[in-house]
């Protein structure tokens, strides 16, 4: 696989846009329905709160980048992260779904996933974050905004989901073109970063948060009444993708990753009376207990600055 980074960051520089571009006072949010209105509030919510699961990931990820070009580019896909979340928390606001300057709050399992990040992103290798994020963004990010997408009629919502798409499609084609990057190493460097990464306490509590996300969304995605095959189809093209490239197909946690993939679309799997009791076990941990949320939460607005 041949990819141009350099010409990346130009189309990602050249593709920037802000809030303030769109007109959120325009006709169309009179198009939702009271019922679509209901359900879909609490999914925005955990929406905004996923955009920020990826932004935190790159942002580690700037990090851990071999080149002063792919720290640009993952400096420029978080703040697009919080952009996209921004621009949900202004649909809400446009929707009637907040209350000035209030915050959504995010599903448990989510806040879990957030946690974690915050914690340990910034100490995990680029090919434990450069494998595992892209599976987080083509699973939730890609399914969920393509259910937004074919579900609202608001013609503002539309425009502001076609930018993000756009967006989205930038992250993973560099994505996968990282992924071929990191298998080119030799087979001991890839097997150092997989044990040691293994060997590390912290990615157990990063696994009991991450597998239980995947199912908890899949629940969220049942009760807005859409076929939870969208989800498994989206979870699909991650292997799909990642073995367009010889070189992707020989990391160790990619392999994990996409084994894992495999477990959660075959719904007939032991794996998914785990997965799903974790989220039940979840479910029943106390809100007051938990963190505060993390002090860049403060950055998101749905005012629409430039």
């Amino acid at each position: 696989m041949s990819f141009d980074f350099d010409t990346m960051l130009g189309r990602i520089k050249e593709r920037q846009w802000s809030l303030a571009d769109i007109d959120w006072d325009a006709p169309g949010a009179e198009t939702l329905s009271p019922e679509l209105w209901a359900k879909l509030k609490p999914f925005m919510a955990d929406l905004v709160w996923i955009e920020n699961v990826g932004a935190r990931g790159f942002a580690a990820m700037a990090k851990k980048a071999p080149t002063e070009t792919l720290r640009e580019i993952y400096r420029y896909f978080h703040a697009e992260e919080q952009r996209h979340a921004n621009a949900e928390l202004a649909l809400m606001r446009r929707w009637g779904m907040l209350d000035e300057d209030v915050l959504p709050e995010p599903n448990i399992n989510v806040r879990l996933v957030i946690e974690f990040l915050d914690r340990y992103a910034d100490g995990m290798s680029l090919s434990f974050l450069g494998t595992v994020i892209p599976m987080l963004e083509v699973a939730l990010d890609g399914a969920l905004i393509k259910f937004v997408t074919d579900e609202i009629q608001d013609p503002v919502a539309q425009d502001v989901f076609k930018l993000i798409n756009a967006d989205e499609s930038r992250h993973l084609a560099t994505d996968y073109a990282v992924m071929d990057l990191l298998g080119h190493a030799a087979l001991r460097k890839r097997m150092i970063d997989f044990v040691g990464g293994w060997a590390k306490p912290s990615l157990i509590v990063g696994v009991l948060s991450y597998v239980p996300l995947l199912n908890k969304m899949r629940d969220n995605i049942v009760a807005m009444g859409v076929d939870e095959q969208k989800l498994y189809f989206a979870m699909g093209r991650y292997k799909q993708v990642g073995e367009r490239s010889k070189y992707a197909a020989r990391l160790p946690m990619y392999m994990v990753v996409k084994m894992h993939a495999g477990m959660v679309i075959n719904r007939r799997h032991p794996y998914h009376l785990v997965a799903d009791s974790l989220v039940k076990a979840t479910s029943l941990i106390p809100r007051q207990i938990l963190p505060a949320q993390p002090t860049w939460a403060r950055e998101l607005t749905y005012r629409p600055v430039a």
